[in-house]
């Protein structure tokens, strides 16, 4: 059984940064894909950025390219995004996920979660 606990959310102001972690416990972290996704306020629970379980491969959401970089280090046992240039429509709920499968963006591939940290970003 693996554990997720994210960090790092937190209210800022559009155009700036925040650097989200996520700390795994209870499995061994390099072999799971790891994988951040987003809900907005009422709506569907989104895809965002992932990572393969060497790091080498990375996959982001059409919305996000450019601006946020997901990064890991095994040897910490954790997952990072730094979000750059924050958007209004940034604003949900960002959860770490991981996988026991090969990197991928589909949330059904994912069987741990962790409880989710609030970003807000206002304009």
């Amino acid at each position: 059984q693996v554990q997720l606990v994210e960090s790092g959310g937190g209210l800022v102001q559009a155009g700036a940064s925040l650097r989200l972690s996520c700390v795994a416990s209870g499995g061994t972290f390099s072999s799971y894909a790891m994988g951040w996704f987003r809900q907005a306020p009422g709506k569907e629970r989104d895809f965002v950025a992932t990572i393969s379980q060497s790091g080498v491969i990375t996959y982001y959401g059409d919305s996000v390219k450019g601006r946020f970089t997901i990064s890991r280090d095994n040897a910490k046992n954790t997952v990072s995004l730094q979000m750059n240039s924050l958007k209004p429509e940034d604003t949900a709920d960002y959860y770490c996920a991981a996988s026991r499968g090969i990197v991928t963006r589909v949330e059904e591939r994912y069987e741990y979660w962790g409880q989710g940290t609030q970003v807000a970003v206002s304009s």
